[in-house]
């Protein structure tokens, strides 16, 4: 079309109108619905339409530290065929008459101990919240680029427990989002993690009329954006000790060695992080070593344990240590619980002198850097 003609088409007179024209033809065409209601039946129901959304989805966290509340959410979480792929019949005797009756209990004055007493939440779903909020606050001033911060919309979800992922996407169609980008919040791709916030998101999608197109961020254990950020924090975190470790534990959360023989790249992608890191630091491999923690049940998983190496340390003359865990975007019961209390107390009784636990990055200005980047990215073709 003629320069010329899109002037008289949009009513813009003057050469050194010509780019607003062209943009205000571009965004009448892309977004309608600003003018729109004007040319539709006087009986057109109501459709909030034109924007796109942002849904970034943690693993989940009781509702409270009570039995029944605890009860209620392992149940959801360990029903999961994702998590626990043992076949059905005997996993469900398992879960049923002796998890479901033992562990509400004990796990509930687990959370107690790390529990945000003002908010009456967990400590995952105020980072959550918190990580959310300041995405929005990233869009807002700009920084997704030449786009208005109004068309995209920022919200927070958990994969067990609440918010749910179904009542958030519900919540972005209500508000006119007809693309969601879903922001799994797993550096590290697995079947039980990523795979799963996947499937309750296209269970969702089955339920709806108008479904939203949807985009998943893919694992980012090897951006560089992420390595220099989990880099830093540890150059942070370390001079502020009054000690030199002698080793760093990267310690992830385990998953049964099963699934990688069934082709899950969850281990490969562990490893991968932290040779990168290493290699960001400068450290040699004497320096920092891989771990996997959280093991339950009787089958092997990835190796090695986080609790047997952090028993197994001060014997070889390793007294002092800092465990970082990589694979957590936000601290919750596995970092501050179970390696903060649980295991520097196996390294106590095992004559450890110095333990320290370095925080996840959290809503930190590195940790949010790592999520403003990722959204930034899979947002492209969009804004």
């Amino acid at each position: 079309m003629a320069p010329s003609i899109i002037l008289r088409v949009c009513g813009v007179k003057g050469e050194n109108g010509m780019l607003q024209a062209i943009k205000k033809a571009f965004a009448d065409f892309m977004q309608p619905g600003a003018a729109a209601p004007a040319s539709w039946p006087k009986d057109h129901p109501q459709v909030a339409f034109g924007r796109i959304g942002v849904l970034i989805v943690n693993l989940g966290t009781p509702d409270a530290t009570d039995y029944w509340s605890m009860r209620r959410y392992l149940k959801e979480f360990l029903s999961d065929r994702r998590v626990i792929e043992t076949p059905r019949v005997i996993w469900w005797l398992i879960l049923n008459l002796i998890i479901l009756s033992v562990r509400p209990g004990p796990k509930g004055r687990d959370y107690d101990t790390i529990w945000n007493k003002e908010r009456n939440e967990g400590p995952l779903k105020t980072i959550t919240r918190s990580q959310a909020e300041k995405l929005a606050a990233f869009v807002a001033k700009g920084g997704l680029g030449d786009v208005d911060p109004a068309r995209v919309v920022v919200d927070w979800a958990m994969r067990y427990g609440n918010p749910s992922i179904e009542s958030r996407m519900n919540a972005l169609l209500a508000q006119g989002c007809e693309r969601i980008l879903l922001v799994p919040l797993y550096p590290h791709y697995a079947a039980a993690t990523t795979a799963t916030v996947c499937d309750k998101a296209f269970d969702v999608l089955k339920t709806m009329r108008w479904q939203p197109i949807l985009r998943v961020a893919p694992p980012w254990h090897d951006d560089p954006v992420y390595v220099d950020a989990l880099a830093g924090s540890i150059h942070e975190s370390l001079a502020k000790l009054d000690f030199e470790p002698d080793l760093v534990l990267a310690s992830y959360h385990g998953v049964p060695r099963e699934y990688l023989d069934k082709g899950d790249p969850y281990h490969c992608h562990c490893m991968k992080t932290t040779r990168l890191l290493r290699e960001k630091l400068g450290w040699g491999p004497d320096k920092i070593m891989t771990t996997f923690q959280s093991r339950f049940g009787p089958a092997e998983w990835l190796r090695p344990y986080t609790d047997e190496t952090i028993k197994s340390l001060p014997e070889k003359g390793i007294k002092k240590i800092a465990v970082i865990t990589p694979g957590f975007t936000a601290d919750c019961l596995e970092t501050i619980e179970e390696i903060g209390g649980e295991n520097a107390e196996y390294f106590e009784h095992a004559g450890g002198e110095k333990f320290a636990r370095i925080d996840c990055l959290n809503d930190s200005e590195g940790g949010m850097r790592v999520l403003e980047t990722v959204v930034k990215r899979e947002l492209a073709g969009w804004v």
